[in-house]
């Protein structure tokens, strides 16, 4: 996974309530277990339509994505947040997430912000024209007029996004004191320990 500490550029503004996974990456396209090439089906539906944000060479490889409400609701497909990684997307700031979407948006190294709909509708105005800077550290929103939204984040997901570590990550972290209590271990409960075969 790789550190997030700031997002910055433009972004898709794409405002729909209730985006669920399948409009993210519909299910055709669930057939791999490989994290790329993903972005070619993501928001596969939206596409479709003459003019979207994602296909406006305005907005092509932008970092950010405003949504509305209960973004990535419906199934628990890991797919959507691969497949808007694939995409170039870093960071989604909407006015709330689906738990599931939220938890793999996190492991896979994708910021979701919960902004109120009033910060959501400013971003979306200021999106069309302008970038927009998302820094993790301060966790705050800022627009090149002066905006500053603040959000709050579990601090353990901060500092995993921040260090970009994952659950394994974390625990290699913790290798050599592992070790060490695994030695201890070994002395002090022999019969605990497999013998070799």
């Amino acid at each position: 996974m790789q550190p997030i500490s700031t997002v910055e550029g433009r972004a898709y503004p794409l405002g729909l309530k209730n985006v669920d996974t399948d409009i993210i990456i519909p299910a055709e396209w669930l057939k791999t277990i490989s994290r790329t090439g993903l972005g070619k089906g993501a928001f596969q539906s939206l596409r479709a339509v003459e003019g979207n944000v994602f296909d406006d060479p305005e907005f092509t490889g932008s970092p950010i994505l405003i949504a509305g409400d209960n973004f990535g609701c419906g199934s628990s497909r890991e797919h959507a947040a691969w497949a808007m990684a694939d995409l170039g997307i870093s960071a989604v700031i909407a006015p709330s997430f689906s738990d599931i979407f939220s938890g793999n948006a996190f492991k896979n190294g994708l910021l979701a912000i919960v902004l109120p709909q009033t910060a959501i509708d400013r971003l979306l105005e200021v999106a069309k024209t302008d970038p927009i800077h998302i820094d993790l550290e301060t966790q705050t929103v800022t627009t090149p007029f002066q905006d500053r939204f603040e959000f709050e984040i579990d601090p353990f997901r901060k500092y995993c996004l921040l260090n970009g570590v994952d659950e394994i990550g974390l625990t290699l972290e913790s290798s050599d004191a592992i070790g060490s209590y695994e030695s201890r271990l070994a002395q002090d409960r022999p019969w605990l320990v497999p013998s070799a075969v």
